[in-house]
């Protein structure tokens, strides 16, 4: 959403829509700063001991503040207490932990050396992660290891639920212990200099539904505790002490966006149909079983996809057939009857602190990860075959292969079921023998042999955050390039028309997972390109379900024709942005468009 002509643009910060809804109050600064090593040391031998006895009594107070807590955690999150157990679990994980004593031991450090030196060499790892939301985990293992060395160094932070007036928080950074330490009664919202949509952070401040913008970079450094504060948490904006018109104008937007909200979370469990007759299927994506309750709770009619690598993230060794069977069978039976479609791991041999040895690679979002990381070390991906089909026999499932870009990954990857199908059915176990197989459609390769690929599959999955980097050779990373990210080039557009063509030419169905899948100004178009389903953070799928019922199939058909003679992405965004602003009346999650 653009900024109305009358604002003063000097006063306008522009960050992250992390949470939606629009607040006016006075800002309070917390300072959330990272605590700063001024000071490395070696120490002698003879205290080497003496060094890690002190760093793990800063780990154990960490863990009793984190259970403590949770512990106090408000109702309204009980559902996301899985993540403070995520940072519980980080706290024993090897990547710091034993990483941080190792090199007490090895370089005879300080403790708070050897941490920080530990934490970069966590985020060597998880940089080269490729899928945007497992990368991001780097920020949870950040906040623990903060508040490990603020133990360390004595320092001990604010205590939000001290607040004492209506305020808006401004921090660097809030991890997911300070949001639930919010009170809610007392906070209006929240704006960080850190963050992005997938963090932990985010997650939390939309299951509080209070408004947040993250990655706003300077805002501790343009805001004053004191200062008025209008947070846009649906435009991603925040104004710095607004002139009386532009109050006037946000409590306007305020008050339509609480009325819009309130319809579109009565009408969640209704199903996603247009006008004239036109119905997909609007599913959820996860991470772990722990936000299957948050599934259900947004109406979602099932789990489009099921990422997989959490349990693989930073273990000495891969997890066992059994656990994740125990896992795979916990969350079909809970979405039943329902499908959930689980993805095979898409990491590399780097990922986890396995006992495995891989080359140094120039490139690892083009090597050896993903279904090629599988196909070479199949005994890893031959216990999680047997997990998946062992979960069939207890609920509707579906296994989909990541990262194909060609028929022979794909009859290889095929050809490894059917051996673990042949050896259930040997041992008598029970699995569903006709869990359908798909892949991810999400290299550039993958979409030019797309008819070829159709006739090998149950279904298409288009992985549009990778397929969008591959194809315009974008890092989203890189921050010199990121703003090239477009979802709607040309090109993207009629990559995705193309596979949509080749699944149902072979009848079969094209889904989309990709965060392009719950974008409100991407819906009509997606609708008009024939998507048969469309998977999304679970919070997005009430408001992607009410657009598709206030749009008609054949209006969006027209949208598309018109958008694909677009020749720029400028021109496409111009052209959606005013679909949904004329057409739509605007949208809870609109983004900023650039033009």
């Amino acid at each position: 959403m653009k900024i109305p002509e009358f604002i003063d643009k000097d006063s306008v910060l522009t960050g992250v829509a992390a949470s939606p809804g629009v607040v006016i109050g006075k800002a309070y600064i917390v300072d959330r700063s990272k605590v700063d090593i001024v000071y490395q040391y070696l120490i002698d031998e003879s205290f080497i001991g003496q060094e890690i006895d002190r760093f793990e009594e800063a780990g154990r107070q960490t863990e009793t503040q984190l259970k403590e807590i949770k512990a106090d955690m408000p109702r309204e999150l009980s559902e996301h207490a899985y993540i403070l157990d995520a940072h519980l679990l980080i706290l024993k994980d090897s990547m710091v932990h034993q990483a941080t004593i190792d090199l007490i031991r090895r370089e005879r450090i300080n403790a708070e050396w050897a941490l920080k030196k530990a934490v970069d060499q966590a985020k060597e790892i998880f940089a080269r992660i490729k899928d945007d939301y497992i990368r991001s985990r780097i920020n949870d293992v950040e906040n623990v290891t903060d508040r490990i060395m603020r133990n360390l160094v004595g320092h001990t932070p604010e205590r939000l639920t001290e607040i004492k007036e209506r305020v808006i928080i401004v921090a660097h950074d809030l991890s997911p212990a300070d949001t639930t330490q919010l009170p809610l009664d007392r906070v209006m919202g929240f704006i960080n200099d850190m963050g992005s949509k997938t963090s932990h952070t985010t997650i939390m401040a939309q299951a509080l539904e209070i408004a947040a913008v993250v990655g706003l970079e300077n805002c501790t450094r343009r805001v004053k505790t004191g200062d008025l504060l209008v947070v846009d948490g649906t435009a991603g904006h925040v104004i710095i002490n607004p002139n009386e018109k532009t109050i006037e104008y946000y409590y306007g937007r305020q008050q339509s966006y609480e009325s819009l909200r309130a319809e579109i979370v009565r009408s969640a469990y209704l199903p996603a149909e247009t006008l004239d007759g036109y119905r997909l299927e609007v599913k959820a994506n996860i991470e772990m079983f722990e936000e299957v309750p948050s599934v259900n709770d947004h109406g979602s009619d099932g789990i489009g996809l099921y990422r997989t690598e959490f349990l693989y993230l930073s273990r000495r060794h891969p997890p066992t057939e059994q656990e994740l069977f125990e896992d795979y069978r916990d969350v079909a039976r809970l979405i039943h009857p329902r499908p959930l479609t689980i993805r095979t791991l898409d990491l590399g041999g780097d990922k986890f602190a396995s006992s495995l040895e891989w080359a140094e690679e120039m490139n690892p979002a083009l090597g050896l990860r993903a279904i090629r990381f599988c196909l070479k070390e199949q005994g890893i991906f031959r216990d999680q075959l047997r997990a998946i089909l062992r979960a069939s026999s207890v609920g509707n499932v579906k296994v989909m292969f990541p990262m194909i870009s060609g028929l022979e990954e794909l009859k290889a990857a095929k050809n490894v079921l059917n051996e673990v199908r042949q050896d259930l059915t040997a041992e008598g176990v029970e699995y569903d023998r006709q869990m359908e197989v798909g892949i991810m459609i999400e290299v550039p390769s993958a979409v030019v042999i797309a008819d070829m690929l159709a006739r090998e599959v149950d279904f298409f999955s288009i992985g549009t955050n990778d397929l969008i980097q591959y194809s315009l050779a974008i890092d989203r990373g890189n921050e010199q390039v990121a703003y090239m990210y477009e979802p709607l080039h040309p090109a993207v557009l009629r990559m995705i028309q193309s596979v949509v063509q080749a699944g149902h030419s072979a009848n079969i169905k094209v889904t989309m997972c990709g965060e392009m899948a719950g974008d409100p100004l991407c819906a009509p178009i997606l609708l008009g390109l024939k998507l048969d389903e469309l998977s999304m953070p679970s919070a997005n799928v009430p408001y992607i379900k009410r657009l598709i019922r206030m749009a008609t199939f054949k209006e969006c058909q027209e949208y598309l024709k018109k958008i694909l003679l677009c020749q720029t992405s400028e021109e496409a965004n111009a052209y959606v942005n005013e679909i949904i602003l004329t057409r739509f009346n605007g949208f809870p999650g609109e983004k900023e468009i650039k033009t």
